[in-house]
């Protein structure tokens, strides 16, 4: 086991059917200096689309896989507390803006740090939000030297520098509602991602990014689209659609339990399952398969066409990339490459690899959030964070000295865990709801300064 509690990556996708904690350490030898030592999973329960519906269940799902983690891995409590998390939202919005600076007089001069975190400051003041949107994430687009498209502005000369960058923004009652939830189970939320861009980042090859392509997963209670254009996401979508409703509709038309309903949606397409045999079980096998492929064809063309018609298809050379649980459904890549006029891949495993029964496509926003961790660490300006200093701000230099003497000082044994040493309040479920924002509040003063600067 790794010495140090910032050799651990720790990441909870938080989604509709399933909650996992997956916990890495960095090593050199793997991928993006990854690898994946274990996991911990729990059935969902109080999320509905995506968006907690039920503060108590869901706060027992997370603390339940927060627990498997815990005995999957051996780590103490304490050094898996510190988690990136990947969340769903209804109503993501997107807004692009512009940034330009010059870089001096008539001579041109290399781009330095300065003047990078001064275009993205203006194009981050061109935004304007509602006040009950939450800027999740600052993602540049596109940098321009005197106009020439350029990949990375660091150190390349000019004399114009512009910036056009897309903030994904959600409503801001979700992400207090998920902070809220995953700090009542236990844990501190060191950083928040979009479970679309998670799945993405997941399921997609560097070459994929590059060449441009389209990430589609369909998980149980949402669909996340992600577009990537030249190694750089340019829009994020999120459909409050998933394999859900295909399972509630197989329970009405079939006249079935949801329990049952999954099962055969699960089997209606698996070549291991026959229709002799599941019409011996009494399934009426054409009536089930007509109300998949009705669900589904309404999925595809009425909302993600819909998403999608707006952008020029030979954008995206590289495809659509198919993942999510829903992904496994036989023929469900071609129902879609169908209906776009795409080439469409099925996703088979994420991008690292992972512990057996996490090796599929069903994982992906998990081992996205810690390709998520990487990428940012090795470029800060990848995905910023609105409501957080830049990586060459004072204050940002601040967090990270903190943040350095903290993992300095630490140290663990795989001590015994006693709830009763941390400072976290008790949770009363019997409490006035007026009481509660300011419990929260006392909460936040005793995660101390640094979680406050974060957040």
């Amino acid at each position: 086991m790794p010495g140090k509690s910032d050799n651990l990556l720790v990441g909870l996708s938080i989604g509709t059917s399933k909650i996992t904690m997956i916990v890495a350490e960095r090593d050199s030898r793997y991928p993006d200096g990854v690898h994946v030592i274990g996991f911990g999973n729990s059935p969902s329960k109080g999320i509905n689309k995506g968006v907690i519906s039920n503060h108590t269940a869901a706060r027992q799902s997370v603390e339940r896989a927060y627990q498997d983690a815990q005995s999957i891995t051996g780590i103490s409590p304490k050094r898996l507390r510190d988690t990136v998390v990947a969340f769903n939202a209804m109503d993501v919005q997107t807004f692009l803006t512009n940034g330009l600076i010059t870089l001096g007089g008539i001579d041109s001069k290399p781009v330095e740090a300065g003047e990078l975190e001064r275009v993205i400051e203006i194009a981050r003041a061109n935004v304007a939000l509602p006040n009950n949107m939450y800027p999740l994430h600052m993602i540049p687009v596109r940098y321009t030297i005197n106009g020439d498209i350029v990949e990375e502005p660091l150190n390349m000369s000019g004399s114009r520098l512009e910036l056009d960058m897309q903030t994904v923004a959600v409503p801001r009652v979700h992400v207090e509602n998920i902070k809220r939830c995953v700090e009542k189970a236990g844990l501190r939320v060191k950083g928040l991602v979009l479970k679309p861009l998670a799945s993405s980042l997941g399921a997609l090859s560097q070459e994929e990014m590059s060449a441009g392509c389209i990430s589609i997963c369909i998980g149980g209670g949402t669909t996340g689209i992600v577009l990537y254009e030249s190694g750089r996401v340019i829009d994020v979508i999120s459909i409050p659609i998933g394999g859900d409703h295909i399972t509630s509709d197989l329970s009405a038309v079939m006249q079935l339990s949801l329990y049952d309903a999954e099962g055969l949606k699960r089997r209606i397409f698996d070549p291991k399952f026959s229709d002799e045999a599941l019409m011996r079980e009494g399934f009426n096998v054409d009536l089930a398969s007509d109300v998949i492929i009705a669900r589904l064809e309404e999925l595809f063309v009425e909302y993600v066409q819909a998403e999608l018609s707006k952008y020029n298809m030979q954008l995206f050379p590289a495809g659509i990339i198919l993942s999510g649980g829903v992904s496994f459904m036989a023929g469900v890549d071609k129902i879609l490459a169908d209906i776009l006029r795409m080439p469409v891949r099925r996703v088979h495993e994420p991008v690292y690899t992972m512990p057996p029964n996490l090796d599929n496509a069903a994982f992906v926003s998990s081992a996205g959030i810690l390709r998520y961790i990487s990428m940012t660490e090795a470029d800060p300006y990848l995905f910023m964070s609105a409501d957080k200093p830049l990586p060459g701000s004072e204050e940002s230099k601040q967090d990270r000295s903190e943040n350095n003497n903290s993992d300095n000082n630490f140290e663990d044994n795989n001590e015994e865990y006693n709830p009763a040493q941390d400072e976290i309040y008790d949770d009363d479920e019997d409490e006035d709801e007026d009481e509660q924002p300011q419990r929260i509040g006392d909460f936040l003063r005793k995660l101390g300064d640094q979680v406050k600067k974060l957040f």
